[in-house]
């Protein structure tokens, strides 16, 4: 009996340490001890919150996998209000993407444009754009999802699109950081943390359609436009389709 009190005074002990919670079959404790108590909210307060969160954090970084328009995006951006700066991966290749408030620009190399195919300008133009930013026009039709990619306001309001009514889900973790995940009851989870601000840290989206995850929220980073010299004037097209390989044309100028 003495052995089994011992290791009873041990297994509470252990309970008692300040990094261990739950401790399932010995009384448990409240979950949502040491948190910011959003866990106790119901669905939507939570929601609003991590909503409001986020709005007012200055920066964010937003890295996974989005669909748009029926194509697969790996993102890995970093926002803020006036721009955003990453990289995005596609079927086509991959691409960097810096926005300075109004101004968008794509680098990439040779091999995203195809090399240019078989003609002699076209794979000059591909040598030309290779490894330098190309400033989209805003009247070219790649400038809208591109440009959507940077743009943190855009990118948040989807995470607060759950399918159906919200629920409560289980507690959990994203990385170290304790959760309380709200579930949508036609799909997709958003894990809103339980420390300090309740930002969004994950989001599941329904029908396995990508997951994200948020990160880096109020840390400041720099974002500034290139040089003149590492720009390309691509004239007033920039041939690029956000829905296949893009396809260079020599520049008017």
């Amino acid at each position: 009996m003495y052995s089994g009190r011992r290791t009873a005074a041990a297994l509470a002990a252990l309970c008692a340490a300040p990094l261990l919670t739950g401790c399932l079959g010995l009384g448990g404790g409240d979950p949502d001890a040491g948190t910011n108590g959003v866990a106790k909210l119901p669905p939507r307060t939570i929601e609003q919150q991590a909503e409001s969160a986020a709005e007012a954090a200055p920066t964010v970084r937003l890295a996974g996998t989005v669909l748009s328009d029926g194509r697969s995006y790996r993102l890995d951006m970093r926002l803020r209000g006036n721009g955003g700066v990453g990289e995005v991966t596609t079927a086509g290749g991959t691409f960097q993407l810096l926005r300075v408030g109004a101004d968008l620009y794509l680098k990439a190399g040779a091999d995203f444009y195809g090399d240019g195919g078989a003609d002699k300008d076209s794979r000059a133009a591909a040598a030309k754009l290779n490894g330098k930013y190309v400033k989209v026009p805003p009247t070219d039709p790649a400038y809208r999802q591109f440009s959507g990619f940077t743009d943190k306001k855009v990118l948040l309001a989807d995470l607060f699109t759950l399918g159906g009514t919200p629920e409560v889900g289980d507690h959990r973790r994203v990385g170290r950081t304790r959760t309380i995940a709200v579930n949508g009851s036609q799909g997709g989870s958003l894990d809103v943390s339980l420390i300090g601000s309740p930002y969004p840290l994950r989001y599941q989206r329904a029908g396995n359609a990508g997951t994200l995850t948020l990160s880096d929220w109020g840390q400041d980073f720099t974002l500034v436009a290139p040089g003149k010299d590492a720009v390309v004037d691509y004239g007033t097209s920039l041939g690029v389709s956000p829905t296949g390989k893009p396809a260079p044309k020599p520049s008017s100028s």
